[in-house]
C-alpha cells in the first residue's frame, strides 16, 4: 500500500498527545512531505521508503531547534511508528489516512 497522501496523526509526546497532519509523497525509494500541527508546518525531503517501511527527519525550529527522527510503517489506511525527539527521548505515533 502506498504511503502517499495525508494522514491525521497523534504523537504521544512527553508534553501529552499532539495532533498533526502528515502529508507524504514517495518517488521510488525516496520520501518527502510535510508535518502540520500546533508548532507550524515543517517540510522535509531525503526520507526513504522501503515497501511499507518509512524513515525521515524533520528539522524543527519552534518552540526550540530539534531534529525529529521518524520511523514508520504503513498498514492499509493506518500508519504508526516512533519519533526520536532529540534530547527529549522517544514518542510513539499512530494515524489514519485522510
Amino acid at each position: 500500500m502506498s504511503a502517499d497522501g495525508s494522514w491525521n496523526c497523534t504523537i504521544n509526546s512527553p508534553m501529552g498527545a499532539q495532533q498533526a497532519t502528515m502529508t507524504l509523497k514517495t518517488d521510488g525509494s525516496s520520501l518527502s512531505g510535510k508535518m502540520e500541527g500546533a508548532q507550524g508546518t515543517q517540510e522535509f525531503d531525503g526520507g526513504t521508503a522501503d515497501g511499507d517501511n518509512l524513515t525521515w527527519k524533520i528539522e524543527m525550529t519552534s518552540p526550540m531547534p530539534m531534529t525529529l527522527e521518524v520511523s514508520a510503517a504503513v498498514d492499509g489506511d493506518t500508519i504508526g511508528g516512533n519519533v526520536k525527539l532529540g534530547a527529549f527521548g522517544d514518542a510513539t505515533f499512530t494515524g489514519t489516512r485522510v
